[in-house]
């Protein structure tokens, strides 16, 4: 009966180890976003290549600002959705990052918005870096 605990407690070490995600990392070269504060919902200040992220709880009494942005050459596709509000999804939108200085464009989603929201980045190549921010200013 230990072996068989031990064995078990060995495993699950095992499984648990490969099913734990792996940590994000940073590019090298400081952030494409700053913190946006409290106000801030969402902030990833820095990611290489493509992804995306799903959070939930937009205040419906608040507005929603949505902003992406680039640099290092090249230029990021942004599909942004609100679960909720399909139907005021901002169309898919591309950010062109030509230098070394972020360019950012921020999208005013307006007032009246609650439940989840995610976004898809698609990088024109696997070194673009980039960055989001999703807020709702009192």
């Amino acid at each position: 009966m230990k072996k068989q605990a031990t064995a078990l407690a060995a495993l699950t070490a095992a499984v648990t180890l490969a099913l734990a995600p792996a940590p994000a990392q940073a590019a090298p070269g400081g952030e494409i976003i700053g913190y946006p504060g409290p106000d801030g919902l969402i902030w990833i200040a820095e990611q290489t290549g493509s992804s995306g992220f799903v959070s939930g709880g937009l205040s419906s009494r608040l507005d929603t600002f949505i902003t992406f942005g680039c640099a290092d050459g090249g230029s990021i596709e942004v599909a942004f959705h609100l679960d909720e509000h399909p139907d005021r999804d901002p169309a898919p939108f591309t950010v062109d990052c030509p230098g070394t200085t972020p360019t950012l464009v921020t999208v005013p989603l307006g007032t009246a918005l609650h439940g989840g929201f995610g976004a898809t980045v698609t990088t024109s190549s696997p070194s673009v870096r980039w960055g989001a921010t999703v807020v709702q200013p009192e």
